[in-house]
């Protein structure tokens, strides 16, 4: 089996060396990671310049640019094969909710699944998280899943519970669930003859229940989500039809 790897942590990162460690036991991996931590980068490509691709050792590369534009690269240009999956992890961080916008882990998952490879997007589902060796077991658990039950494509977000694995109360199908607004930009008083500010914090979870992504992590239960890039308001189209239709 061979495996893509990336993140959006960058290369050095605590969670994307678990994965590795983890994964290099089960498959033959190829890892084309962030240079530095371009988290929030959600689905950017660097068009503007070109990207330049560092060999750290062999099948490990390491990329001036995006998350996306990582596994862009390695898809169509770098690696000559096509590898059986696509995993972006292990995020430092839940991603879950209106989390999944903006994640630079999320986006470079769903690049591969528009490459039309299954892709897993993984992250822990804690801030400042310490078992990122139960994030790596739990993906192997679910790459066995595939193996025995392939269901073609897919992307697939995945928070896991930041606890030992053996502590882990199984897994369960998930929805995305929301966040309240995020907080308001906090000005910087570094230096006061500059306008600087910080992104404010994101909102706590306003849709949280059972069935939600939330509600599975405080559970301490493995939360995976089915998404996918299709962001049609299907249940809104016939509505606009209407509002469109009486404009003329």
């Amino acid at each position: 089996m061979k495996i893509l790897i990336s993140n959006d942590d960058g290369y050095k990162s605590k969670g994307i060396k678990a994965l590795i460690k983890e994964l290099k036991t089960i498959a033959d991996l190829v890892i084309v990671a962030p240079d530095r931590n371009r988290s929030g980068s959600s689905s950017s490509l660097t068009l503007d310049k070109a990207v330049k691709v560092n060999k750290l050792e062999k099948n490990f590369y390491y990329i001036n640019g995006t998350p996306t534009d990582c596994v862009h690269i390695a898809l169509t240009g770098l690696i000559n094969f096509v590898p059986d999956l696509v995993i972006s992890g292990i995020n430092h961080g839940p991603n879950m909710g209106d989390d999944t916008i903006y994640s630079g882990t999320v986006a470079a998952a769903m690049e591969g699944y528009l490459l039309n490879i299954p892709s897993f997007a993984i992250s822990m589902g804690n801030e400042n998280p310490k078992f990122f060796e139960t994030g790596a077991k739990v993906i192997v658990d679910l790459i066995k899943l595939y193996n025995k039950k392939k269901l073609g494509s897919m992307l697939l977000n995945v928070n896991v519970p930041d606890i030992p694995y053996e502590e882990l109360k199984g897994m369960e199908i998930t929805r995305l669930g929301k966040r309240h607004a995020a907080e308001s930009a906090i000005k910087s008083e570094e230096n006061k003859s500059e306008a600087l500010y910080w992104i404010g914090a994101a909102g706590e979870p306003n849709d949280g229940g059972p069935g939600t992504d939330f509600n599975s992590i405080r559970k301490m239960i493995v939360s995976i989500t089915p998404i996918h890039a299709d962001l049609t308001d299907y249940q809104n189209i016939q509505k606009m039809k209407e509002w469109v239709k009486n404009e003329k």
